[in-house]
């Protein structure tokens, strides 16, 4: 088969979910965050390596864009309906890059939950055509796996937090952002984050109702996410250390 054939956009077989090639790309997402929370201290205490890894992460997700409008305009498909990075994934790569590059933390409050959250989601159900080894099958992977990993760089290296403002902000950033793309699909004719009807490939939005139902749907479930994601990962590991310590000092206390 010639390399041309995982470039261009014909393509003789379609994307199939959960298939071993789509498991695999998982593994290995879920492995480098492994990797990332395993080496954690060596990261943060090393300032050489942890501007490496940031600036490696800054190149990943401007390269994933980058190369993505690059195979829109070299196979004649690029569309301002279609090709603008006006997905959810697509704002939160962006805001990803400026957060690595400013460590800002208003960035960070909206994107823990909003980046984490959705590109993990779009991970599980990919709306994609391509399957392995086709350049866009790579692509999307290595674009939505950085967005998981500037959230949890920022969180494991440079020891910022979410908060229960963080959720809420998150969520009133997250109709702000739905608002703008919709003026945007009116004037473009598109449908940027499906707010006017669902994707053609499987998704959560099957389970959601049809038009315009599914859209409350989305946002409730999008705030249990975040709700799981906040209580799992920060409030309950609070909780359970704020505990030890009082019975330490109780124990010392007594001695």
């Amino acid at each position: 088969m010639q390399l041309s054939s995982y470039f261009d956009r014909q393509r003789i077989e379609d994307f199939i979910m959960f298939s071993p090639s789509h498991w695999i790309a998982l593994s290995i997402i879920a492995l480098v965050c492994l990797l990332l929370y395993g080496f954690r201290f060596e990261i943060r205490t090393d300032v050489k390596l942890r501007q490496s890894v940031r600036l490696l992460l800054i190149m990943i997700l401007v390269s994933s864009e980058a190369g993505l409008q690059i195979w829109y305009i070299s196979q004649n498909v690029w569309r301002s309906s279609t090709s603008l990075p006006l997905e959810l994934c697509g704002i939160t790569l962006l805001l990803s890059v400026i957060m690595l590059i400013t460590r800002s933390r208003t960035l960070y409050s909206f994107l823990y939950f909003a980046g984490i959250g959705g590109a993990f989601i779009a991970l599980l159900t990919p709306n994609l055509v391509y399957p392995f080894p086709h350049f866009r099958f790579l692509l999307f992977f290595i674009a939505h796996g950085g967005i998981i990993l500037a959230s949890l760089y920022m969180t494991w290296i440079e020891g910022y937090k979410p908060t229960w403002k963080s959720l809420l902000f998150t969520m009133l950033g997250l109709n702000i952002v739905a608002a703008c793309v919709w003026i945007a699909n009116y004037i473009l004719g598109s449908n940027y984050m499906f707010l006017s009807y669902k994707p053609s490939t499987y998704s959560v939005l099957d389970y959601f109702g049809p038009y315009p139902y599914y859209l409350l749907i989305e946002e409730l479930f999008a705030f249990i996410l975040f709700l799981l994601m906040y209580l799992i990962f920060f409030w309950v590991p609070e909780r359970r250390n704020s505990r030890r310590k009082r019975v330490s000092q109780k124990k010392a206390s007594l001695r």
